[in-house]
């Protein structure tokens, strides 16, 4: 009975150790991580994306815009019409932070712009990416076009919010502030000049991506302008395009209606209508070094 009792109590300790072992040692859940990759770089068409560059990241951009196609041969579709170009250098010191400037053909605009990833999107938990996008520009043309310095002036102000939904679609909405320092007049009475236009406008910008494969993505773009002017009130803007990604590289290329390489210059002068039309075919260069 003594033999029988301890080989029961043996047996007991040995199949219940392993149960226990198992209570004490339980699996902690998976630690959530950030969410890589919403978008493939910093630019969805004419807008920003969500994303910043990685620390120790050197960009740089070209951008170009060709003329409005609906002019067909006579033009080459916009081929051969007056183009416009900006110059992108940008620099990330830490980590969700960029800066950089630029230089714009027309208006021979400069710009000084920045970029922070404010909250980023979780394996488990927090449901987007929320990046704070800025910039100032100035005018650098002749005295002739301007009274005061501060006519030279104006900022843009932006608020990205983005979700990865899946590993192949993404989408983000962003809504913006731009503010120029000087606008067009009109005499409303004798020796009394009114403005034809608020100095702040108040727009909203919703992007998506598509990827088809792991280097090629469908990009569209749609800009809503919101504050009313008493004239000159700005076209929306309605783009469509593909982009082709490499490690360091970045191309790509569209249909849309903003001209301009200033989002507050897009936002508050866009004088194209696609109702029209009046499409142009743009292009987007990035160059990535990691230093």
């Amino acid at each position: 009975m003594k033999i029988l009792a301890s080989l029961s109590l043996a047996l007991i300790m040995l199949l219940g150790r392993p149960v226990y072992s198992q209570d004490s040692v339980a699996t902690a859940p998976a630690k959530a991580k950030p969410v890589k990759n919403t978008f493939a770089g910093i630019w969805l068409i004419d807008n920003q994306s969500v994303m910043v560059p990685i620390k120790g990241t050197f960009e740089f951009d070209i951008l170009h815009r060709f003329g409005v196609v609906k002019n067909g041969y006579e033009d080459l579709f916009g081929l051969f019409a007056s183009s416009n170009i900006r110059l992108g250098f940008n620099y990330s010191p830490i980590d969700r932070l960029y800066v950089g400037f630029g230089l714009t053909k027309y208006k021979m605009l400069w710009d000084v712009n920045a970029k922070y990833a404010i909250f980023q999107q979780m394996s488990e938990g927090w449901p987007v990416s929320i990046t704070y996008y800025g910039n100032a520009a100035i005018d650098t043309r002749s005295e002739e076009f301007f009274i005061h310095f501060s006519d030279r002036l104006s900022y843009f102000n932006q608020l990205i919010i983005a979700r990865k939904f899946s590993p192949k679609f993404s989408a983000q909405i962003a809504p913006s502030l731009s503010h120029t320092n000087v606008v067009n007049g009109y005499y409303s009475a004798p020796g009394e000049v009114s403005p034809e236009r608020k100095h702040n406008h108040f727009a909203v910008a919703i992007s998506g991506r598509y990827k088809l494969t792991e280097t090629l993505s469908l990009l569209a773009n749609y800009d809503q302008p919101i504050t009313k002017h008493k004239s000159g009130n700005p076209h929306p803007n309605l783009s469509f395009g593909l982009d082709v990604t490499t490690s360091s590289h970045s191309f790509q290329i569209f249909f849309g209606n903003y001209y301009f390489l200033s989002p507050q210059q897009n936002n508050m002068y866009n004088t194209n209508d696609y109702k029209n039309g009046e499409y142009l075919i743009g292009f987007n260069i990035t160059r990535l070094w990691n230093f």
